[in-house]
């Protein structure tokens, strides 16, 4: 059988695809699909992240309760920032949700000066339900969602906010998309993400202990976006008035062993489809000494730095304020800065 085989009827179901779409479909299918199951396939965004591990290293890292709490510090401060974003809007908000709300860290940052309510949507039930005898400022609701396929209905949320979960999501532009729907006009949504150049020491480390003990690297951390990929996500989504900017949050440990522990801890382990699912000894200890030798602090600590990347998007409303048409402008830039101008 020709790799280029096509299934019958998919000619027709495909008509209207894109040109480069309809030539990479001819080399995706096994032969065997219908061509509603082939243009599903296609469709499929690609995944990066196992969701499945993802739940269950959360799940793990909070029946662990004291050890769980131990490692809030990052959340509750990135939580905490969030807030601070929140609260700088001008308005009172009836109910906000919350996606990939871990633990509670941002119902802790909270009052009810800020809401009524906070709907809290995470997709590990023991994490969840961690602190549920926890009292807050703020009436909390708790419901298990995929962060990455929120189910909302349309134009019926005023705020939506996620704290440090989107790096885990597979697929960014259709959460944001299926967020910007669920938000009713001139709704906003605030987001904090690790990205950039976030673990930089330890991705470094890892990468040439790997190099010196097996001649390759392997996926050891998952990768991460940049600021400008979440500006152009947020625009692709729908969104207007975008604000990106990014934060720098450094932790100090002992070893880079202390650190690994922490990340594991946290439920932050490595969720990559293609991870390795064990790191040798002689590695790991290789790693630790580059680690140390390269970023080791006067007094012998190592850093390790966190990359937050924050962003705010709206959804369209003609109510918002809008840049005025080019050439419209009344007044000289020679003039305001003093200056001789001359027309071309």
């Amino acid at each position: 059988m020709s790799v280029n085989w096509v299934p019958r009827g998919l000619q027709r179901a495909t008509a209207q695809l894109p040109v480069a779409t309809r030539l990479a479909l001819r080399h995706y299918s096994s032969g065997k699909d219908t061509a509603r199951e082939f243009i599903d396939k296609a469709a499929k965004p690609f995944e990066v992240f196992d969701r499945n591990a993802k739940r269950m290293q959360r799940s793990r890292a909070a029946s662990r309760t004291q050890t769980s709490r131990e490692v809030d510090y990052l959340r509750d401060e990135v939580a905490a920032r969030v807030a601070d974003r929140l609260l700088d809007i001008k308005r009172r908000y009836h109910t906000v949700v919350e996606l990939g709300a871990g633990c509670g860290h941002l119902a802790k940052a909270v009052d009810d000066d800020m809401m009524d309510k906070l709907i809290m949507c995470e997709m590990s039930p023991q994490a969840l339900s961690r602190d549920v005898d926890t009292q807050y400022d703020v009436e909390v609701e708790r419901r298990v969602m995929d962060e990455e396929m929120p189910q909302f209905e349309d134009e019926s949320l005023d705020a939506v906010v996620s704290s440090l979960s989107m790096h885990w999501v597979n697929d960014l532009p259709g959460m944001l998309i299926r967020v910007r729907k669920a938000l009713v006009p001139d709704g906003v949504f605030i987001g904090a993400m690790l990205g950039g150049d976030s673990l930089f020491e330890l991705r470094s480390s890892l990468q040439l202990a790997d190099v010196e003990r097996d001649g390759g690297i392997a996926a050891r951390v998952s990768p991460l976006t940049s600021s400008r990929d979440v500006g152009n996500l947020l625009s692709r989504a729908g969104m207007t008035l975008s604000t990106v900017d990014l934060d720098d949050i450094v932790v100090n440990y002992p070893s880079m062993l202390h650190l690994i522990s922490d990340i594991n801890s946290m439920g932050e382990g490595n969720a990559v489809v293609q991870r390795l699912p064990f790191i040798k000894r002689d590695t790991l200890v290789a790693a630790s000494a580059i680690y140390k030798e390269l970023y080791q602090n006067e007094d012998g600590t190592v850093p390790a730095t966190f990359q937050i990347i924050y962003m705010i998007g709206w959804k369209p409303d003609p109510s918002q304020p809008k840049p005025l048409p080019r050439g419209s402008g009344k007044a000289s830039l020679g003039e305001l800065f003093d200056t001789k101008s001359q027309k071309l």
